[in-house]
């Protein structure tokens, strides 16, 4: 599936300091095989004294890289937020007529639900290279802007019906140049809609 790319406005570390140091080391590129990350700026403070950056908290980059994904063009055309929370990120969204694929018993479009598991898998990937903490502030934000999916299985459980939908996230693998994460969709009964495994490049 193409998808088309996230237009990722400002990823903003916040220091308390050095507030007005700001660099951006995120350039805008175009990247054919995943909508997570592409046209990125990540704006970043640096030490006025050691040139050093400064590397935000992982609930303070947890928190961007949602509300970046939220912002995108490309999300708002699927009327979906994403959220951090307890140390994760989850995407929602509403049941909305536009999202229907089967208009006579109302069930969300099956490319949707693809969609809502490839992004959210994407994001859950990019918050482990943070957590993971490998190498500097700045190689692993070099891998976040490369992230691409490279591959992307669905399992449809469950007619996607409710009124609102829930996708979350967890990390099953992480290496040098790729991940694989396991992603689930429910609705706001709690009933298991669908079910994904992905793996990224970076």
């Amino acid at each position: 599936m193409s998808l088309n790319p996230v237009n990722a406005n400002q990823l903003a570390a916040q220091s308390s300091t050095d507030s007005n140091n700001m660099t951006d080391i995120m350039s805008k590129e175009n990247d054919e095989h995943s909508d997570l990350a592409n046209e990125s700026q990540l704006q970043l403070n640096e030490d006025s004294e050691h040139h050093a950056i400064s590397k935000p908290s992982i609930d303070v980059l947890g928190q961007q890289l949602a509300n970046i994904m939220s912002q995108s063009p490309f999300v708002a055309h699927t009327f979906t937020t994403y959220h951090y929370e307890d140390g994760k990120v989850y995407g929602k969204v509403k049941s909305n007529p536009a999202l229907i694929g089967n208009p006579n018993f109302e069930i969300l479009h099956g490319g949707m639900t693809a969609t809502l598991l490839d992004t959210i898998g994407g994001l859950e990937g990019m918050l482990e290279i943070y957590r993971r903490d490998q190498g500097t502030f700045e190689e692993q934000t070099k891998k976040i802007k490369r992230m691409a999916t490279v591959d992307l299985r669905v399992d449809y459980l469950a007619p996607g019906r409710g009124h609102e939908f829930m996708v979350t996230a967890e990390v099953m693998r992480m290496g040098r140049k790729g991940c694989t994460t396991r992603m689930m969709l429910v609705n706001d009964e709690g009933k298991l809609i669908a079910h994904g495994i992905a793996s990224y490049a970076f």
